[in-house]
C-alpha cells in the first residue's frame, strides 16, 4: 500500500490531474475541478435501501417498504443524467480509464462513513462479453475503491455463467427474467458481508439477482455501491 501511494505521488507530480469535464486543472487525486464537481447531479435524498431519489429524506421508499430487496443498503453518487451519462459511456464502451479512476475515487470518498464489508465483489461479466469489451468497468472501479479503503477485492466470489442479451430497452419484469440463473457464488462467501460494485443501477434487477445468489450461498449482508442511479 505504501509503495502504491509513493508511485501515485510521482504520477500526480509528473502528470497533474485535469478536469474531465472542462479541461481545467483538477485537484489531487481527482480529474475534476471544484466547480464541475459541485455542478454534478448529486442525489440529495436517496432511499437508504435502493438509492431511488426521493423528494425528502425517509427511512425507505414505498417499493422497498412493500417488498424489501435482498440487499440491506445502496449508496449511489449521482443521477444518471448529463454529464455523468457521457462519462459512463466513455468508460464503458470506449474503454477510457480516466473516468473509471474518477468514479472509484469519488465513490471511495463517499464511503468513508459507510459500514465496512469483508470484501468487494464487482458485478461480473460473462466471459464472452468480457472478451468483446476487453475489460470489466465494475472491476476497474472496485480496484480503486479497494485500494483507497483497504478492503479486499474478491472478483472470483461471483461468476456469470449464462450469457444474456443486453438489459437496455427491457422492462423491469423482463430484466428479472433475463437474469434468472445467470450467476453462481463461491461457497467461500458464507458468513460474509459483501459489497457489490457496479457503474449504473437502473431497475436494480442485476444487483438483486446477484444478492439473491449470494444469500443462497450463505452471505449474511449485502451492500450495493454504484456510481449512478437511473
Amino acid at each position: 500500500m505504501k509503495v502504491y501511494h509513493w508511485l501515485e505521488a510521482i504520477q500526480f507530480y509528473l502528470l497533474p490531474p485535469r478536469c474531465l469535464l472542462c479541461g481545467g486543472p483538477g485537484r489531487q487525486p481527482l480529474d475534476l475541478c471544484l466547480t464541475c464537481e459541485a455542478e454534478l447531479p448529486w442525489i440529495e435524498h436517496p432511499c437508504p435501501v435502493c438509492a431511488r431519489p426521493l423528494p425528502a429524506a425517509a427511512p425507505a421508499c414505498g417499493a422497498c417498504l412493500r417488498r424489501p430487496p435482498p440487499f440491506e443498503r445502496t449508496i449511489a453518487l449521482w443521477h444518471y443524467q448529463p454529464p455523468v451519462d457521457r462519462l459512463v459511456t466513455a468508460a464503458k464502451y470506449r474503454g477510457l480509464q480516466p473516468p473509471l479512476r474518477l468514479f472509484g475515487e469519488c465513490l471511495a470518498r463517499r464511503l468513508d462513513s459507510a459500514p465496512r464489508p469483508d470484501c468487494l465483489v464487482p458485478v461480473p461479466l460473462h466471459p464472452r462479453r468480457l472478451r468483446q469489451r476487453g475489460f470489466n468497468q465494475s472491476l476497474e472501479i472496485a480496484r480503486v475503491v479497494g485500494r483507497r479503503l483497504g478492503i479486499p477485492l474478491r472478483p472470483g466470489l461471483c461468476r456469470r455463467i449464462r450469457f444474456t442479451p443486453p438489459q437496455q430497452g427491457l422492462s423491469a419484469r423482463d430484466r428479472r427474467r433475463n437474469l434468472r440463473g445467470a450467476f453462481v457464488a463461491d461457497p467461500a462467501v458464507r458468513g460474509r458481508h459483501v459489497a457489490l460494485i457496479d457503474d449504473v443501477m437502473t431497475t436494480a434487477a442485476t444487483v438483486a439477482e446477484i444478492a439473491t445468489t449470494l444469500r443462497r450461498a450463505g452471505v449474511t449482508e449485502v451492500s450495493v455501491w454504484v456510481i449512478a442511479r437511473a
